[in-house]
């Protein structure tokens, strides 16, 4: 083999002071102590961790706030989704669990029978709602979600999700002509 380059390293002796760590230790309480009075002043002003009184001061949700599902609807009134199960592979979550059916309409391949979320599990990503590609599920509610006490609540199944939606603003199929050019 060759030579290889070794750089010696001088380590800075550390006497008992240091290796007791007591320094150390004192420049972190007084950090901790520095925040706690600080924050101890009945002036909210001049606090720099500031509390919500929660539930008399509601929180305020920025524009981008996620919330709860929702299932869109067509223009019948039936559910916009065609249980491509696209949401429910892309999910890291695994939250959410879909059986598609076959159509009465025959315009229209399936329908979710069956389309349960777990919003216990779901880790509110979206990453369901970039994947549709018909503009089935949304999560712009901007409702967080609730506290549960029981686990069988916190599925929401189809219809649950089809009543917190609404009509679709998006054209089934889209614009063909302007895909061709």
């Amino acid at each position: 083999m060759g030579n290889v380059n070794v750089k010696k390293v001088d380590r800075i002796q550390q006497g008992l002071w240091e290796k007791s760590y007591i320094p150390e230790i004192l420049r972190g309480l007084s950090v901790t102590a520095r925040h706690f009075f600080r924050n101890l002043n009945p002036n909210k002003e001049k606090r720099t961790i500031f509390t919500r009184d929660y539930p008399e001061e509601p929180t305020v949700y920025s524009d981008r706030y996620r919330g709860l599902h929702r299932l869109m609807l067509r223009e019948d009134g039936q559910v916009r989704c065609v249980a491509c199960m696209c949401c429910s592979t892309i999910c890291p979550a695994d939250c959410i669990h879909i059986e598609a059916a076959e159509h009465d309409d025959p315009t229209i391949e399936k329908y979710p029978d069956v389309f349960v979320i777990d919003e216990l599990r779901c880790i509110v990503c979206g990453l369901c709602v970039e994947a549709c590609p018909c503009d089935a599920i949304r999560m712009d509610t901007g409702v967080h979600i609730p506290p549960y006490t029981e686990r069988s609540t916190a599925f929401y199944d189809r219809d649950h999700l089809m009543e917190l939606g609404g009509l679709s603003q998006a054209k089934q199929g889209g614009d063909r002509s302007v895909a061709k050019s």
